[in-house]
């Protein structure tokens, strides 16, 4: 897998086949977002999404000890108060919303620690594998952080109101088993299992045709955000577009010849 990396912390790109890798190299303090890694985030998912060949896109941590323990609290005393505070906020809300928005699949590969803004940022992809080391909390109430509205969002995507606010009333941490029981993640795995059953599942997504798999995505995102008003003419669109493309006929083409399809996202 070619990578791209910086010393010290950073925000590590690579691209292995249909898959795009996105790390948190921060291990030391266990994997922690700098205000210069939450910066790098939306470009990542730019790159990922202007990339063809990528129809994947996973998020995981360096090492095996925490997908990420949040903001590196170093910076705390310099970035989150005051006029600062709000610039810091600004990164976070453009990280959160570059997973939220991006075009492609998005996959959270949890190991080990998934705390604070690192669990904000898993519950923004669509889906979050974990394996059974992981440990969950958002201990905003245990700082004195006002958690931020915007960031509620993406929990109560992944669990009904009671968890949440279970979540930011207590700061507690939960384990894998009851975070699997709670709806935080999608898909639990005995530790060691974790990265091999990620690269199965993303080769899956990747194998089926682009348009379809984005289709989907679109209408259960608009749907979920907006149940009593969606867009539909923008969801009859790109399910339109879906058997407008060559893929479509590919699909059928591949059907009757009783092979494989051969999609190119067209």
């Amino acid at each position: 897998m070619a990578e791209t990396s910086g010393d010290g912390p950073t925000l590590r790109y690579g691209k292995d086949g249909a898959i795009a890798w996105i790390t948190a190299d921060n291990p030391s303090r266990m994997n922690a977002l700098t205000g210069g890694m939450w910066g790098a985030l939306p470009e990542a998912i730019e790159r990922a999404t202007a990339d063809s060949e990528v129809r994947v896109v996973v998020l995981r941590g360096a090492g095996d000890r925490a997908f990420s323990a949040g903001a590196d609290i170093s910076e705390f005393e310099s970035g989150r108060t005051g006029d600062a505070a709000k610039v810091y906020d600004a990164l976070n809300d453009a990280a959160f919303n570059a997973l939220i928005d991006c075009q492609k699949p998005t996959i959270a590969m949890i190991q080990g620690f998934c705390l604070g803004g690192g669990l904000g940022l898993a519950l923004c992809c669509d889906m979050r594998i974990a394996d059974d080391t992981s440990q969950f909390a958002i201990p905003a109430a245990k700082l004195g952080i006002g958690y931020n509205a915007r960031w509620v969002r993406p929990i109560l995507s992944a669990v009904p109101a009671d968890r949440a606010k279970q979540l930011l009333f207590t700061g507690r941490r939960f384990r894998s088993a009851d975070a699997e029981a709670m709806g935080l993640i999608t898909q639990l795995v005995p530790k060691g299992e974790i990265e091999a059953t990620v690269i199965a599942l993303a080769q899956e997504i990747a194998e089926n045709a682009p348009l379809s798999v984005a289709a989907a995505k679109c209408v259960i995102d608009e749907i979920s955000r907006r149940p009593e008003h969606p867009d539909m003419a923008k969801l009859d669109a790109v399910v339109e577009a879906c058997f407008a493309s060559d893929d479509y006929a590919e699909g059928r083409r591949a059907f009757l010849e009783k092979r494989k399809p051969v999609f190119k996202g067209q």
